[in-house]
């Protein structure tokens, strides 16, 4: 039993290191490891916000969030917040002009590098390179297994492994897999905080497009969901924050999901409509080339024109009629586009769905395995774009540390 490590944490990235470190604080005594697959840990927190890493936000409210752990809430405002947190281990952080906390030196690597700290520390340790595939439950301890036949014994475990999304930091829901094969059931999983396709032949010219607008996602005319904020365009999908956080109803609404832009939400329908009439007017000379170029880039303002008319760009704008007007104007407030899915994994920021609420306790131990904790994007949460997932790490491992760490001194005495 000497050799057993008492808290063994499957997965060395936020979530994972959280758990690591609050469970230490907890227990100072407690021999606690983090089990990492990849070669070093954190490498997926090293590429958040862009290499920024978008901490928390200001608001912190339930709307954010999305899935069947019903307590999320509760886990969040029971612990500390992203700059209480970070501020006891040396991270100054600010928030920007939209409530998204970031470090002060708006670099990832000083938040990992604090965390590692923190752990060498306290003592915890760093196992690399051990891709967990087993659990099993003896009469003394766990053992988790490794691909490479490993077996590393515990008294506590912690999975805090990720879900599928960005599958090149190793995050590729092996861990969510083998929990499914041991009793744990999982709801529907796809990407979300990712672009979402649509027709490509929607698309063509728009490549490498920006727009500001209003997003609505419709499903049979009811909507659901509205955003607005910069719109990007690609080949095959509509891309920026306020596209990202529409992914996460694909899981309910595939194959019926509809988004609608509205590329000139500050103009009511006759504001628009008179501002063409004024365009009309000034450029008389000019071919319908000309007549959205006053308001969106040149690929926009050709795409919307012919688009809306079906003419070519080589009439006059002359000739236009009060009708020809209006339907440029409804095409401009109500662009639809079917959403065919989301992109691949590989452009996805996080995992929609995961172990149901269902299989945790408010504790976030599993029901049927006590003594294993769940942390991070393993379960089913999934927040909007703005540094929401992140805060769900910190709360969900901070909490899932101090549980496991209290049950193993429970059990001591």
């Amino acid at each position: 039993m000497s050799k057993i490590t008492d808290i063994a944490v499957i997965g060395g990235g936020a979530s994972g290191l959280a758990a690591a470190i609050e469970a230490k604080n907890v227990m100072p005594k407690a021999r606690v490891v983090i089990l990492e697959k990849l070669d070093r840990v954190g490498k997926k927190l090293l590429a958040t916000g862009n290499g920024r890493c978008n901490l928390s936000n200001m608001d912190m409210g339930s709307h954010h969030y999305h899935g069947s752990v019903k307590n999320v809430m509760r886990i969040i405002n029971g612990t500390p917040t992203a700059k209480e947190f970070f501020g006891s281990i040396g991270v100054v952080c600010s928030a920007d002009s939209k409530g998204r906390i970031y470090p002060r030196s708006n670099s990832a690597a000083t938040v990992l590098n604090a965390l590692r700290l923190r752990a060498k520390e306290l003592g915890i340790v760093e196992r690399c390179g051990f891709e967990a595939n087993f659990i099993e439950s003896t009469p003394d301890c766990f053992r988790i297994s490794s691909e490479k036949g490993e077996k590393y014994p515990c008294k506590r475990v912690i999975v805090a492994a990720g879900g599928y999304a960005a599958p090149q930091f190793g995050t590729d829901g092996s861990v969510i897999r083998l929990l499914r094969s041991n009793g744990c059931h999982t709801t529907k999983i796809c990407p979300a905080v990712a672009p979402l396709r649509v027709r490509p032949e929607l698309l063509k010219g728009l490549k490498g497009v920006r727009a500001k607008g209003k997003v609505t996602a419709l499903s049979a005319g009811r909507i659901l969901k509205e955003e607005t904020g910069e719109i990007q365009f690609t080949e095959s999908s509509l891309s920026g924050i306020c596209v990202f956080n529409m992914a996460h109803l694909i899981s309910q609404y595939v194959g019926k999901l509809t988004l609608r832009l509205d590329l000139a939400s500050d103009m009511d329908m006759e504001q628009l409509v008179g501002y063409l009439r004024i365009i009309q007017y000034q450029r008389s000379s000019c071919t319908l080339e000309e007549i959205l170029t006053g308001l969106f880039v040149r690929n926009l303002a050709f795409y919307l024109t012919k688009r809306a008319l079906g003419k070519p760009l080589t009439e006059p704008i002359s000739a236009l009629k009060e009708a020809d007007l209006r339907t440029i104007a409804q095409l401009i407030k109500n662009l639809d586009f079917e959403v065919l899915g989301s992109a691949p994994w590989k452009e996805a920021q996080v995992t929609s769905g995961g172990i149901s609420g269902d299989c945790v306790d408010e504790q976030l131990q599993l029901r049927g395995a006590k003594g294993i904790f769940l942390c991070g994007e393993i379960l089913d949460v999934d927040g909007d774009c703005g540094g929401y997932n992140l805060q769900w790490a910190w709360s969900s491992g901070i909490m899932a540390g101090r549980c496991c760490a209290n049950s193993l001194r429970g059990a001591l005495l």
